[in-house]
């Protein structure tokens, strides 16, 4: 396929009033009325604060068509927060699950190990 500019056409003798324009896609076949992200009863969901609200956003990622492409984009920008591509982003970092406020609980599997050893002094 080969792209000319409206200032190509008219260098060519032609006019810029019989420029055609190809026809664009209606709005309701278009693939972002399809995604998930796109619905605007869940737009609050892709930046919540609360834990069960993120996971769904995650869940929702799983069926969608653009996952992949969506992940890497967002790694490669570095997100700095937000559900994208069905993984939780804090800091510009994949994170395994977004960990609500307050102090974490005590037998949090995700907690990180204490890095100072418990011996006697």
């Amino acid at each position: 396929m080969q792209y000319t500019s409206v200032l190509d056409q008219l260098s060519r003798g032609g006019s810029a009033t019989s420029w055609t324009f190809p026809a664009l896609p209606e709005p309701a076949d278009t693939l972002e009325t399809q995604l998930p992200c796109q619905d605007t009863s869940t737009q609050d969901l892709w930046f919540a604060e609360r834990t069960d609200e993120v996971e769904a956003a995650k869940a929702l990622c799983a069926s969608c068509p653009l996952k992949a492409e969506c992940l890497a984009g967002a790694v490669e920008r570095r997100e700095p927060w937000g559900v994208w591509g069905g993984e939780v982003f804090v800091d510009g970092a994949v994170v395994a699950r977004k960990r609500g406020r307050g102090r974490p609980r005590k037998d949090d599997p995700y907690a990180p190990a204490p890095s100072r050893s418990r011996g006697a002094a």
